[in-house]
């Protein structure tokens, strides 16, 4: 089993999106990139935490690859704006990919010159290395599920 932390605006559509694919064995909303190992939603929501919402995937690589899912990644948002995704704006929305190791790194940029190329250079998702990340709040996971 591999793991995938992805950015890409607010965590609950993104969430329930990876959950329905196949390969994706676990879903998890949080909060990574920040400047400590625990926050909450309300800390992130003031923007000075720099934490961003992700959603943590736990994948079966036999079905799907690292690669497969940053493409997806790019299909489901718009990585051409900076720290909003639609109606929500703040550092907390912005699109980044954290990758766990170098293997991961070199297929995130890969991919990401890959689309930046077809955009004409208009991307704006960061690479990083992961930092800090926590789970969110037990009422934001599988948020949309519920309701």
């Amino acid at each position: 089993m591999e793991i995938a932390v992805l950015a890409l605006g607010c965590f609950w559509g993104p969430e329930i999106k990876f959950s329905k694919i196949d390969g994706i064995l676990k879903t998890e909303v949080g909060y990574c990139g920040g400047n400590s190992s625990i926050t909450t939603y309300k800390e992130v929501c003031t923007g000075n935490t720099n934490h961003a919402e992700v959603v943590k995937l736990d994948f079966d690589e036999k079905i799907i690859s690292y690669e497969k899912i940053l493409k997806i990644f790019f299909q489901i948002h718009d990585p051409t704006t900076l720290n909003s995704q639609g109606p929500d704006f703040g550092t907390q929305y912005r699109s980044e990919i954290f990758y766990l190791n170098d293997n991961q790194k070199m297929i995130a940029e890969k991919v990401l010159n890959e689309v930046n190329e077809r955009l004409s250079g208009k991307v704006v998702t960061k690479i990083s290395l992961l930092k800090n990340y926590c789970p969110a709040e037990e009422y934001h996971q599988k948020y949309l599920e519920k309701r």
